[in-house]
């Protein structure tokens, strides 16, 4: 990501999240298409959406004759760790106990959530 970083607003991820899980650039109408029974769009909308996602810098447009074909240049991965990590210390002062607490308590996990969870800590662990 960039020096200073950028947040995507809910609109904003939905249409990453599109983008990076194609295999090659897409167009406009592609993403409408994907975004169907989710978003209800008209094309303009969607292209005010997009041209602020390349300001923002997460992505490029590349014109391939008379259409635009829209490419991450951010990797989502990168910007999950930093959102993640970006949530955890704002909201939970950095402890992944009371993030976890938090989820367990509001029902958001479940008991197999919490055996997968201590499974990949056990191997975390033993990595160390």
């Amino acid at each position: 990501m960039t020096k200073e970083a950028k947040r995507l607003s809910d609109a904003e991820l939905e249409i990453m999240l599109v983008i990076w899980h194609s295999e090659q650039p897409v167009s406009a109408s592609y993403i409408l298409e994907a975004l169907k029974g989710k978003r209800k769009w008209a094309l303009p909308t969607l292209m005010t959406v997009l041209t602020r996602l390349i300001k923002k810098e997460f992505l490029i447009c590349e014109k391939k004759g008379r259409n635009n074909f829209y490419r991450s240049i951010v990797d989502e991965n990168t910007y999950k760790e930093k959102e993640g990590k970006s949530i955890l210390e704002k909201l939970y002062g950095n402890s992944f106990k009371s993030f976890v607490t938090a989820l367990y308590q509001s029902k958001a996990i479940s008991e197999k959530d919490l055996d997968e969870l201590r499974e990949f800590l056990d191997k975390a662990h033993k990595e160390v």
